[in-house]
């Protein structure tokens, strides 16, 4: 192709002649889903620990929660590569879904279920982190009454009060009947 001025220019290639976009992204989509699948079942390892009180199956789930970590963070890594190599090369680089969007529409619809799935997962992986996130503030809302049961004696003080009350110590700990 020619400019006005008769110099070469160089024609505006389709993106997946730039770069293997379609094998890229369904690389990284089936690493980050793969990851995914490993999270929720440490999710749910761990609710199961937590509901179960089970605190010994809690401290050996923390080098599978430490691995689990170590990929996402590697996904998270590979995810900032890809849409800066997009950047680079003026396609979408906003997010992955963006991305493939601007993959020729014959390329994109297996890389458009493999997004919708990770997508998916992702939703299920914010629900069971909620999950847990509840379960464990409601054992520290019962470990907290039970500290201030132990350390009241099962009285509660007056909120406004001018009288000092006679008996400060905790009924189960120094109180002999």
């Amino acid at each position: 192709m020619t400019a006005e001025n008769g110099a070469e220019v160089e024609k505006p290639r389709d993106a997946a002649e730039k770069t293997p976009w379609e094998s890229e992204l369904a690389s990284f989509l089936t690493d980050l889903s793969n990851v995914q699948g490993e999270t929720l079942q440490v999710l749910t390892r761990k609710r199961q620990c937590l509901v179960g009180v089970d605190t010994e199956g809690l401290a050996a789930l923390a080098a599978q929660e430490q691995q689990v970590i170590d990929h996402l963070e590697t996904c998270l890594q590979r995810r900032a590569q890809l849409l800066q190599k997009a950047e680079q090369e003026g396609l979408p680089s906003d997010s992955i879904e963006s991305l493939t969007d601007a993959i020729p529409p014959g390329k994109r619809r297996k890389l458009g279920e493999q997004v919708k799935l990770v997508s998916g997962q992702t939703r299920l992986l914010r629900h069971h982190s909620l999950t847990n996130w509840v379960v464990v503030q409601r054992t520290l809302l019962h470990l907290s009454q039970m500290i201030e049961i132990i350390a009241t004696g099962g009285k509660k003080r007056p909120t406004y009060s001018k009288d000092v009350p006679r008996d400060t110590g905790g009924a189960l700990v120094d109180r002999v009947a």
